[in-house]
C-alpha cells in the first residue's frame, strides 16, 4: 500500500495529553495546580479545570510551565497555526 492509497480519517491522530501526564510534567518542573493558579491571580482549583475543558489562558499558562506550547498538550483544542479552536456549543 503506498501514500495515495492511505484514507486521511485513517491516519493517526494526535491526541490530548492525559491530565495526570500533565500533573507528572508539572510535578517534575517542580509545580502543582494550585501553585500555578494562585501565582497568576486564580483561585486555587482553576488550573485543574483546564485539565478537562478548554481554558486557552490557562492552559498557556500550564504549558508554560512545562515548557511546551498548549496545542503540543492539547492538540484537539487548537488549530495548526496554534490559534485556539472555537469551544462547542452545549
Amino acid at each position: 500500500m503506498n501514500a495515495s492509497n492511505v484514507r486521511q480519517d485513517s491516519l493517526p491522530q494526535a491526541i490530548d495529553w492525559h491530565p495526570a501526564d500533565v500533573l507528572a510534567a508539572l510535578k517534575k518542573r517542580g509545580h502543582n495546580l494550585a501553585g500555578l493558579s494562585v501565582a497568576n491571580g486564580y483561585h486555587p482549583t482553576a488550573a485543574g479545570k483546564a485539565l478537562k475543558q478548554q481554558w486557552p489562558a490557562m492552559e498557556a499558562l500550564v504549558a508554560r510551565a512545562i515548557g511546551l506550547p498548549p496545542q503540543a498538550i492539547w492538540p484537539s483544542r487548537y488549530h495548526d497555526d496554534g490559534s485556539p479552536k472555537s469551544r462547542a456549543k452545549a
